[in-house]
């Protein structure tokens, strides 16, 4: 029988595979977990202070755009309104922006006297920037300038 004279290799663990397991676990444990609000808030009673609602100061918003149809019906945006309604609305848009655009529309076969009247109620609503939508004459028809 022969006899071994080398000393038998130690196996050697590699530590790799399982350090990388254990990252993984980590990250599915933090990725998995819940994050709440601490316990120690909720116990006790407190009236935070209010402050004003912040306004944008650097964009300006979209213009508001005024339909008048041939029958002398408003529509804002997509919107039917009434004059009162369409006033109202100006003047809540004037009060949460001092420099609101406004887009009338009317229709080329329609009342004059309609747009005049979407004109007074900008005047009333303190709206001074406001506009007449119209389509040049060499524009093919449907396209808006």
């Amino acid at each position: 029988m022969p006899l071994k004279t080398q000393t038998p290799e130690e196996p050697s663990l590699n530590l790799t595979p399982m350090i990388d397991v254990v990252f993984l676990l980590i990250i599915f444990f933090l990725v998995g977990a819940r994050f709440t609000k601490n316990a120690d808030e909720q116990q006790f009673d407190v009236n935070l202070p209010t402050a004003a609602p912040l306004q944008t100061l650097s964009r300006q918003p979209d213009p508001l755009i005024i339909s008048v149809q041939r029958t002398g019906q408003l529509s804002l945006g997509q919107t039917p309104v009434t004059a009162q309604e369409l006033y109202s609305r100006l003047v809540a848009a004037k009060q949460a922006y001092a420099e609101q655009t406004v887009i009338i529309r009317g229709d080329g076969d329609g009342s004059y006297q309609a747009v005049i009247d979407v004109m007074s109620l900008c005047h009333k609503a303190q709206i001074r920037r406001f506009s007449l939508a119209f389509q040049p004459a060499d524009s093919p028809q449907g396209t808006t300038p």
